[in-house]
């Protein structure tokens, strides 16, 4: 089983607030997670910073036990000075349905 360090979203519509959890790879994004070690919140709050908790000796030992996070998970990380700093992952373009004719 790979267990992987990644993000759940939660919050309300075009309003994301995400969950940083231990979660199995085969498991759905929003679905079943086996810990949650953390949140992130995007938007930032009144002076300008965004938000980022992380429980550190959770993730110390998941990484230990052999969890992988995922690039945006690892950027945090690397932030949050857990793991060395990571490369800004790259943003995912979206490719548009051409409309139904």
């Amino acid at each position: 089983m790979v267990v992987r360090l990644r993000l759940q979203r939660v919050g309300r519509k075009n309003r994301p607030f995400y969950r940083i959890v231990v979660a199995d790879a085969r498991a759905p994004r929003d679905g079943r997670h086996i810990e949650r070690i953390g949140t992130y919140d995007p938007w930032p709050g009144k002076d300008g910073i965004k938000e980022v908790r992380i429980k550190s000796d959770r993730v110390k030992y998941w990484m230990q036990c052999g969890a992988q996070p995922t690039s945006r998970v690892a950027w945090l990380l690397g932030k949050a000075q857990i793991l060395p700093p990571q490369p800004r992952p790259e943003p995912r373009l979206v490719r548009k349905r051409p409309a139904p004719r």
